[in-house]
């Protein structure tokens, strides 16, 4: 499995709340409708351990099933260009690409 997960931050004087309504639904659905999605989950960062200040306030992750099909879905130019469009509402943000190499749940 891939994993996507952005770590972001809002611009100076974004309205948080009118981001979380955004985030949670219009975008939402934006990130469910792309190609290969499993699974995408969004994250308001409360704490970060050993330090003073939080280096990124927000988190999304998105789950695809494979190399092959992340790679399609986001360098799609047609992906490409709406995803520049979000990026417009967001600030500072990391994007990491992970290949899952083991999964376990608890018992």
């Amino acid at each position: 499995m891939i994993k996507l997960t952005v770590l972001y931050n809002l611009p100076p004087g974004a309205d948080h709340d009118e981001f979380i309504r955004w985030r949670t639904t219009e975008h939402q659905q934006e990130n469910m409708a792309i190609p290969g999605v499993i699974k995408s989950d969004f994250y308001i960062i409360r704490e970060a351990w050993q330090q003073e200040t939080l280096p990124y306030r927000y988190m999304t992750e998105a789950y695809f099933p494979d190399m092959e099909t992340f790679r399609k879905a986001f360098f799609d130019p047609e992906y490409q260009k709406d995803l520049a469009v979000a990026l417009q509402r967001i600030a500072d943000p990391l994007f990491l690409i992970s290949e899952e190499v083991i999964s376990e749940e608890a018992k």
